[in-house]
């Protein structure tokens, strides 16, 4: 009996050690600006009492790798002019095959309330001046077989909004 349990650790074991090889075969997916990511400045509401923006960025998702995986969850944290701003989390559930690739819109607000030292930033946005803006993430992908990894966090991009 003890012979026999020796022997499933092992099986075990070995299963375990190949799942991680696996695991560690899966490329995150890759991340490029799509097109011009957009600022718009919200009303003052209840929701909001000083005010927020809008950040509005379309990027484009890449599979890299030679099998297809759906793309399950994005938590982001955007910083504009070096600053945290905001925080969001998608769930995305986006199929993508093999090398294949898709537009994701992703939203953020920023709520003014939140972000004090980012006066400088939103004086800059309404004079229509460009807003550096960095978008760092952590992703979650099921890749069926292969597991389903977590990658990051990571930059997925880094670009300039204009009003």
């Amino acid at each position: 009996m003890r012979r026999l349990l020796l022997i499933g650790c092992a099986l075990l074991c070995v299963s375990c050690a190949t799942l991680d090889h696996l695991r560690a075969f899966v490329q995150p997916p890759r991340f490029v600006q799509d097109r011009p990511a957009q600022v718009t400045l919200g009303n003052i509401s209840r929701e909001h009492p000083l005010g927020a923006a809008n950040l509005h960025v379309w990027l484009r998702v890449t599979n890299p790798n030679p099998f297809g995986f759906t793309l399950s969850t994005l938590s982001a944290t955007l910083l504009l002019n070096g600053r945290r701003a905001a925080t969001g989390r998608f769930p995305l559930g986006l199929p993508l095959g093999a090398s294949q690739e898709s537009v994701v819109p992703l939203d953020l607000t920023i709520d003014f309330r939140d972000v004090p030292g980012l006066v400088d930033v939103v004086r800059g946005a309404i004079r229509g001046e460009a807003v550096p803006y960095e978008l760092d993430g952590t992703i979650g992908v099921d890749a069926g077989q292969f597991g389903q990894p977590t990658f990051g966090p990571m930059t997925l991009v880094r670009g300039n909004a204009g009003s």
